[in-house]
């Protein structure tokens, strides 16, 4: 495991720091297991699309609130910011953003002509165009893979106006290329934050946690009061002001270990704030491991178990009530990693038989190298084994295969666009954006609830089944799934 190096411009991938994976086909505990050995990553012989980089580290800086964003590349790459301005107006309510303000976000539109010639002057310009015209705390560039393809030194272009205008402009190395893992882009952010905006702690605050998040309702502060403590949100809402000193909050905690692996553990390597290893509290075990991890962290182990045992005492029972309702039904997971592994966590808790799970990577362990932090670990050592376990950068193809043969009385799915499969298939489908929603005990009975209305309410997908035509060929559906996967029955 590579040390975090902010001494460098660019993040190294994942697939070169944490060695990650995005084809595998068996079961949880197998991948688990083998992860501890050194599983190396197989290859598709057929690919039908993939994630870029740019734009997650899109999303990770859009919605920081004050600064300005520049997609240095084709007007293309940058056609999919628009919704994370959405995100940000919908959502920032629920954060406590009084009055949340236009996202400023722009592109240089490389043109044929600029890769040729170059696009460096064409983004100098336009940093100083942007500067002119938002006067924002701090710009972020995003490089796309026609700015890497040309070579333009993006780096010396934001160095040297960093000098001249005297804010923060930080050069984000996020081309579509460099990775197949597409939670890279993640790093590629927080790598940029971290190198351009945070700085050495002036004095350690005892009453402020670092949440590295995407953009969920606000949880912990209702959690963190019982210890006498605040959230400081990363990054969505967060303004260049409290990114700056988040270097002097007591600890990090995490809402998704994909997400915030690298800032985690740069916060603690490069500045001295602990990160707390313990997995997300999705699920009962795993919330209880949780909460005390939070409260040794904090010195306060009593005031953590008496938090657990009054949640318990308050949810348990309406936990088992639920439990009862869904007894003997089945379901299926399709998600990023963490926060898969967190929605098998959930139907565990709530007994439902997961028949297979397609998440688009996997991570052996995370940068803090911690065994803790493998929420997929816990979930099989907490709930048993899942089969039908496939690693999948967003192969909607396998997918669809997959639920085809195994018919779930349920699809639960993280991103947009995945539900319409089940739904085709006739198979109540649920997406929750949320990734707080789940947490902790009130989010075990919170999903429960909405999975029993979603089973429960099935004629839409139902009659949706007898009017819609599937795209894949009878050919490609009586395949196993892994037929493209290198190793797997198509060789």
């Amino acid at each position: 495991m590579s040390p975090i190096q902010l001494q460098i411009p660019d993040v190294p991938i994942r697939e070169i720091r944490l060695h990650s994976i995005t084809g595998f086909q068996g079961s949880a505990a197998e991948l688990v297991k083998r992860s501890r050995c050194g599983l190396k990553d197989k290859n598709r012989s057929f690919s039908q699309c993939l994630g870029c980089s740019t734009s997650q580290a899109a999303c990770m800086v859009i919605l920081v609130q004050d600064a300005a964003v520049i997609s240095h590349g084709p007007v293309g790459c940058s056609s999919c910011f628009h919704e994370y301005a959405f995100t940000y107006r919908v959502n920032s309510p629920l954060r406590g953003v009084e009055k949340p303000t236009q996202r400023k976000i722009f592109s240089t539109n490389l043109q044929e002509t600029d890769t040729v010639y170059g696009g460096s002057q064409k983004l100098a310009e336009g940093i100083r165009e942007v500067y002119e015209r938002t006067h924002s705390k701090a710009i972020f560039v995003l490089t796309t893979c026609a700015a890497g393809i040309i070579g333009d030194d993006v780096e010396s272009v934001c160095n040297e106006a960093e000098k001249e205008l005297q804010i923060p402009v930080v050069g984000i190395f996020c081309e579509g290329f460099r990775s197949k893992v597409w939670t890279t882009g993640f790093d590629a952010g927080y790598h940029g934050i971290a190198r351009k905006l945070i700085k050495p702690a002036r004095q350690r605050r005892t009453d402020v946690i670092n949440v590295i998040n995407f953009w969920g309702s606000d949880i912990f502060s209702q959690w963190f009061a019982a210890f006498g403590v605040k959230p400081n949100y990363i990054t969505p809402y967060s303004t260049v002001e409290s990114l700056t000193w988040s270097s002097e909050a007591a600890a990090t905690v995490q809402a998704c270990p994909t997400l915030g692996s690298y800032l985690g553990a740069a916060l603690e390597q490069e500045f001295g704030v602990p990160e707390i290893k313990a997995a997300p509290p999705y699920g009962g075990a795993q919330t209880d491991r949780w909460f005390r991890a939070l409260g040794k962290m904090l010195h306060q182990e009593k005031q953590a178990e008496e938090l657990i045992a009054a949640k318990k005492a308050e949810y348990l029972p309406k936990i088992a009530a639920l439990r009862e309702k869904l007894k003997g039904k089945t379901a299926y997971v399709t998600a990023g990693a963490g926060h898969g592994h967190a929605l098998l966590s959930i139907l565990g808790e709530l007994g439902l038989q997961v028949k297979g799970a397609a998440l688009f990577h996997h991570d052996p362990l995370y940068d803090n190298g911690s065994e803790e932090s493998d929420l997929l670990a816990q979930s099989v050592k907490d709930y048993g084994d899942v089969p039908n376990f496939n690693i999948c950068n967003k192969q909607e193809f396998e997918l669809v295969n997959t639920l085809n043969r195994l018919r779930p009385d349920l699809l639960l799915a993280r991103h947009g666009g995945m539900t319409l499969w089940g739904s085709k298939l006739g198979i109540p489908s649920l997406l929750i954006g949320d990734e707080h929603f789940g947490m902790g005990y009130e989010g075990i009975l919170r999903y429960g609830e909405r999975i029993l209305e979603t089973i429960e309410n099935d004629e839409f997908v139902k009659n949706l089944e007898k009017h819609t035509a599937n795209p894949y060929t009878k050919w490609w559906l009586s395949q196993d799934p892994d037929t493209f996967l290198d190793g797997g029955c198509g060789k």
